[in-house]
């Protein structure tokens, strides 16, 4: 679980900086938490298989062609390089995203760090509710210096309640009410993260 797999880590080692500071996957955007952040501290490019994200300034990534509504489940696997020291700072998934590159911007997110806790909190334009605060729970890996830690994150909405899993434990899970769930999916990464994120799936439920 804490190794990444030897040919990305080799590809990761391998890519020219030039490569690391090429444009953004096309079609994602992102926007930074602070309209100050110095958008060259940011790398975020596609590295097969997924995503490699440097920060530099927190912020948000997405496409808005990945849409979630009704009742579904989000799955996100991710790899985190070694920390140097910087345990409390997030990173996860973002689901409910709703104008996003305006003031008026909302969503749900649920992060890990790798002090061992998770977080549920909403953006509601300037406002950050918290929905669960910072919880430390067994079920993360975390990185321990070496190599990388994996962590497969998933939220699971169902017709009265939202479940959030960790590494297939559930370890949390509120009313459907709490939580904002229609729109765009998404990634949000807090500051000063090495991460590859392997993968980010929607799927919708029927019947």
């Amino acid at each position: 679980m804490r190794k990444l797999v030897p040919l990305l880590a080799l590809a990761l080692l391998s890519t020219p900086l030039a490569a690391q500071e090429s444009e953004r996957p096309e079609g994602w955007k992102v926007r930074f938490d602070r309209a100050s952040a110095n958008p060259d501290n940011h790398k975020f490019v596609t590295m097969e298989p997924g995503w490699h994200v440097t920060t530099g300034p927190a912020g948000i990534m997405w496409n808005a062609d990945r849409m979630a509504r009704g009742q579904f489940r989000i799955e996100s696997e991710t790899h985190l390089f070694p920390t140097n020291g910087r345990n409390r700072e997030g990173f996860g998934v973002l689901f409910g995203g709703q104008n996003l590159p305006d003031d008026s911007q909302s969503y749900t997110y649920f992060l890990i760090r790798n002090d061992g806790s998770f977080l549920v909190k909403r953006r509601i334009g300037t406002r950050t509710p918290t929905v669960v605060g910072w919880t430390q729970h067994s079920a993360i890996v975390r990185n321990t210096g070496e190599g990388t830690a994996k962590n497969i994150l998933a939220v699971e909405a169902g017709t009265d309640e939202v479940a959030f899993y960790i590494n297939g434990e559930k370890v949390t899970s509120v009313p459907r009410g709490d939580v904002q769930l229609d729109g765009v999916v998404g990634l949000r990464v807090n500051h000063g993260i090495d991460l590859h994120v392997s993968s980010l799936s929607v799927t919708h439920k029927t019947g």
